[in-house]
């Protein structure tokens, strides 16, 4: 179901490690992480088949913080959708749009906040945000914003950890990462991502008072889901 994978969860956790929440990643640890996540291709291909169901050729998608951009190049390449993503690091444009042209794709890559997205509104048919909504500064502004760029009848889709994980659902995680490896992700899970991280409550409350007035909240073991329509 939902996969919320170690390296974007690690990267994250180092981005905002100054407790700068809402900043993007720039410079180096951006680069950094576009090489990191560039490892997990199957993550990213796994959630695009997902969602390829809501998603048509002739859709408009949003992906909001699409960092290097692997999610929504997965996207086109199964779908031919017109594609935009939005992101608060101008390295990550930089990074994705490079990444878009060698995948000989046309994709749209813009710099901006998810607070205040510089575009129209009611012109997505799709909105997809994975694995950044916890580090959102302004989160509920965010969702308006989601809401304020669908069209009406459109979907917007929010994946990222769940603050109410087990010590379990961790352990099980990591099994295989290795002694050293799994033990960083134990402590990164534990300490800065969960304190970042939203419980399904939470989450659907923060929906409940946004534009889109409520939201179907699904889960596993380490994620949520927060599905929105207009």
């Amino acid at each position: 179901m939902v996969q919320v994978v170690q390296q974007v969860q690690e990267t994250n956790a180092a981005a905002t490690a100054k407790g700068h929440r809402g900043v993007g990643m720039e410079g180096r640890i951006a680069n950094w992480y576009a090489r990191q996540t560039a490892k997990d291709a199957d993550r990213f291909k796994t959630i695009a088949r997902r969602l390829t169901p809501h998603i048509g050729s002739k859709s408009r998608v949003l992906e909001v913080a699409p960092g290097p951009g692997y999610l929504a190049i997965e996207l086109v390449k199964l779908t031919g959708c017109r594609m935009v993503g939005v992101d608060v690091s101008r390295t990550f444009v930089r990074i994705a749009e490079d990444n878009a042209l060698r995948a000989g794709v046309d994709i749209a890559f813009d710099e901006g906040d998810a607070a205040a997205l510089p575009l129209p509104a009611n012109i997505f048919d799709f909105i997809v945000c994975t694995a950044a909504f916890k580090n959102f500064a302004r989160p509920l502004a965010a969702l308006d914003e989601m809401h304020r760029v669908l069209k009406p009848g459109g979907t917007a889709l929010v994946i990222d950890l769940r603050k109410d994980f087990s010590p379990q659902a961790v352990r099980d995680y990591v099994k295989g990462k290795g002694v050293i490896n799994g033990a960083i992700i134990a402590m990164t899970f534990n300490t800065m991502l969960k304190k970042r991280a939203y419980t399904p409550q939470a989450i659907a409350q923060l929906a409940a008072r946004s534009q889109f007035g409520q939201g179907e909240v699904r889960l596993d073991a380490l994620a949520f889901e927060l599905w929105l329509r207009k």
